[in-house]
């Protein structure tokens, strides 16, 4: 029975990797569609922000509901935003239907690892984790390529509708098993009576136009609005305003708290969030911009762009495999985490170098790089929170680890989109006089042939490269954090630390962290 469970909820972890690569090829696409360059980075922002908004909001859902329908009233809302977004007319839409996409995510990942608890030893955890980031990676291969051939030779929108007919068989998996209940559950109508209380509503309608307000701020600076205008100060004051009122709301209600300061406390929380929240802009940050450097500097078709970022995929696959692989076999977890932060900074450093004129075999090479510092270290953080986390707070401390890496996706998307179109309208007007910066920026990244003379050309794609490199030293910076930050989940043997959780002292039946 557990075998039968495991594969459906496998399958998600499959899918929302396959989603949020696939798109990344098609952005090109769907900027000239839409006129929309500046929207890059809503398209993946809008999704990491709503999920991250509703991540902590999911734990709360799974603690007071039914653990198979809450997974699949989830899974719903994913569909109905993959089903907007490929039916999109306009780029607000696109990015209204990638959010609601979002709040389905927010419940997907922390559903599967709750179900995984419940049906499977901790022992046995790990494993099955590495086997969803193996599938994962696998998704993001898969991804760049379907999503190039659905680009070039069907429609882009195919991208977000091939999530309906893959869900679909998904969910008639889950429709017809039963998926224990790791605790009791309170009766629909008394959840529903005390919903305020018990899923800490308050705090969620804090956090949210917080991070609304913060993104705001980050699109509009330097572009639609000044930095020093009273616009974005207003948003980046109100923004702070409401995230410490969050904070003075969770400390307020503490273990009934979205996110639990007790909890925060724990070193091995604290720091696997943090590193997760920087590493998925590590992990972002790249994989959206080289295939705007391959389609608009290379003049890539979408297809010829996804096999050239198969090098970076394939070496992500190799190693994430790997290191999950030797962690469970020699017990440490913090040498490959390290090791991979180390690497993807040197690789960020070499990829801020790409250039018009760049030989193949040096952004292969860069890419490898890359791939493998990314592959290295993604699995670490997830296995230190199953392993070193008493079972009974596994649960939420993913929950919280899982809304800060969306938070992060989330910020370094748009931040990398601020930098971006920031260089590249100075770099065109300093270098491409005779061109209309605006007619490019609007013209999206596959249509800047045909607005640029012969002559001009040449400097519109030095100025295009140079903004991408300047979005690479953000991926040297963060990665740099990642390390930083890493350095606190501490020198454990896993294996070691699994026989002392087994021993957990309890006080009231709640186990102590």
């Amino acid at each position: 029975m557990a075998v039968i469970i495991l594969i459906p909820t496998t399958l998600v972890y499959f899918l929302l990797m396959l989603d949020g690569s696939i798109i990344s090829v098609a952005i090109p696409a769907i900027t000239s569609a839409f006129d929309s360059l500046l929207d890059i980075g809503w398209y993946g922002g809008a999704y990491q922000l709503a999920s991250s908004a509703f991540q902590p909001l999911s734990g709360k859902i799974y603690t007071y509901f039914s653990t198979k329908w809450s997974f699949l009233a989830f899974f719903a809302v994913f569909e109905i935003g993959s089903a907007l977004c490929g039916a999109a007319q306009s780029s607000s839409m696109l990015i209204v239907g990638r959010a609601i996409a979002g709040m389905g995510s927010s419940g997907l990942m922390n559903g599967a690892l709750t179900i995984i608890a419940a049906i499977l030893p901790p022992h046995r955890q790990p494993i099955v984790m590495v086997i969803n980031i193996g599938l994962g990676q696998i998704g993001i291969a898969c991804g760049r390529l379907i999503g190039g051939a659905f680009t070039q030779y069907v429609s882009w929108r195919w991208c977000f509708y091939i999530n309906l007919p893959l869900g679909a068989g998904v969910a008639t998996l889950l429709l017809f098993v039963n998926i224990p209940e790791s605790k009791h559950k309170p009766p629909v109508h008394e959840v529903f009576r005390t919903a305020v209380h018990s899923l800490d509503l308050p705090g969620f309608f804090l956090i949210a136009p917080a991070a609304i307000m913060f993104f705001l701020a980050l699109q509009w600076g330097g572009y639609q609005q000044p930095w020093d205008g009273s616009v974005v100060i207003g948003l980046f004051v109100g923004a702070a305003v409401t995230f410490v009122m969050f904070l003075g709301w969770e400390r307020r209600r503490g273990d009934d708290a979205m996110v639990p300061f007790c909890m925060l406390k724990t070193r091995i929380i604290w720091s696997a969030s943090a590193t997760m929240f920087f590493f998925m802009g590590v992990l972002f940050t790249a994989n959206y911009y080289l295939p705007i450097y391959f389609q608009a500097v290379k003049n890539d078709s979408a297809v010829i762009s996804g096999v050239h970022i198969l090098h970076m995929v394939i070496a992500q696959v190799v190693f994430a495999m790997t290191s999950g692989a030797m962690v469970e076999q020699r017990g440490y977890y913090l040498p490959w985490v390290l090791s991979g932060t180390v690497i993807s900074s040197i690789a960020y450093g070499l990829l801020s170098m790409l250039s018009p004129s760049t030989l193949v075999g040096r952004w292969i090479g860069f890419q490898i790089l890359y791939g493998t510092g990314c592959g290295a270290a993604a699995t670490g953080p997830y296995i230190a929170i199953q392993n070193l986390v008493p079972a009974p707070r596994i649960p939420v401390a993913m929950a919280i680890m899982i809304f800060c890496q969306n938070l992060g996706g989330a910020v370094f998307l748009i931040a990398a989109q601020t930098i971006f179109s920031n260089i590249l309208r100075d770099e065109i007007t300093k270098h491409a006089p005779g061109v209309d910066a605006n007619l490019i920026i609007a013209a999206g990244a596959r249509s800047i042939r045909n607005f640029v003379s012969s002559e001009q050309l040449a400097r519109v794609l030095e100025a295009y490269s140079t903004a991408i490199d300047g979005v690479m030293y953000l991926g040297v910076g963060i990665s740099v954090a990642a390390f930083v930050f890493a350095g606190g989940l501490g020198w454990k043997d896993i294996r070691v630390n699994k026989k002392d959780n087994q021993s957990v002292v309890k006080e009231d039946g709640v186990a102590k962290v």
